[in-house]
């Protein structure tokens, strides 16, 4: 087990987004976090990743709390072992695919050429090669995701959280960003917690853990009767 969290509540002004949640992850696996939309899915993410604090309960990472670090340990922890990728990428517009993805190698330390021949290596993994010199208003939101989604892995992180990385995209192009995404998580055993509210995204995932109204499934770690159909074909 290298995540799980316990007891979880995290309230915005008078509305409860959690209310007690407890899961965990195996390491190397791909967990979906589904419900419908306002159940709690980002907020869960945002607080495993050390984004939020929780107002209660524990996230532990590899025996470590994460909600107990303070805001610069849990940037570290996202700098070196955690990956994000959002919804609309969140790229820098003013740089380049190939130094979007150095990004985070060069805010922790790395050399600027060995940075940019690591991007280049993931851009080329992710076949948008042809792509490094283009800036995000330049390519498509499919080819944008697939570079964010370099930026999250260059790192070689042991966590991966992709929240809704395909809801903003056509069904094709959040295909080809899904098994990319599936293909690399396997190939470097990264674990992966996915949120969407779709089941055909879910479907990548080994497990799902299903939220409504900020309290996860009753069962704990609710089967998808699908999970794993698309993972598997990537292992």
């Amino acid at each position: 087990m290298i995540l799980q969290c316990r007891g979880l509540v995290r309230s915005y002004g008078p509305t409860q987004a959690l209310r007690g949640v407890a899961m965990a992850v195996d390491e190397g696996e791909i967990l979906a976090v589904t419900g419908p939309s306002g159940c709690g899915k980002s907020t869960l993410l945002h607080c495993l990743a050390g984004i939020t604090r929780p107002d209660a309960g524990e996230v532990i990472y590899r025996d470590q709390r994460v909600d107990l670090l303070s805001e610069a340990g849990r940037a570290r922890l996202r700098r070196t072992e955690f990956g994000v990728l959002f919804q609309f990428g969140q790229l820098v517009a003013e740089l380049t695919a190939a130094e979007n993805v150095a990004l985070p190698l060069l805010l922790a330390g790395t050399g600027r050429r060995e940075a940019r021949t690591a991007a280049l290596s993931w851009l080329d993994r992710l076949g948008v090669a042809d792509l490094a010199e283009k800036r995000p208003g330049e390519v498509s939101g499919g080819q944008q995701q697939r570079v964010a989604l370099g930026r999250a892995l260059v790192t070689e992180p042991r966590v991966l959280y992709a929240d809704e990385p395909t809801g903003a995209l056509d069904t094709l192009a959040g295909e080809q960003v899904l098994g990319h995404m599936v293909r690399l998580a396997r190939e470097q055993r990264t674990t992966v917690v996915l949120v969407t509210h779709d089941a055909r995204v879910a479907a990548y995932a080994d497990r799902e853990l299903a939220l409504r109204d900020g309290v996860a499934d009753p069962t704990g770690l609710g089967l998808n009767a699908s999970a794993g159909r698309h993972a598997g074909s990537a292992r």
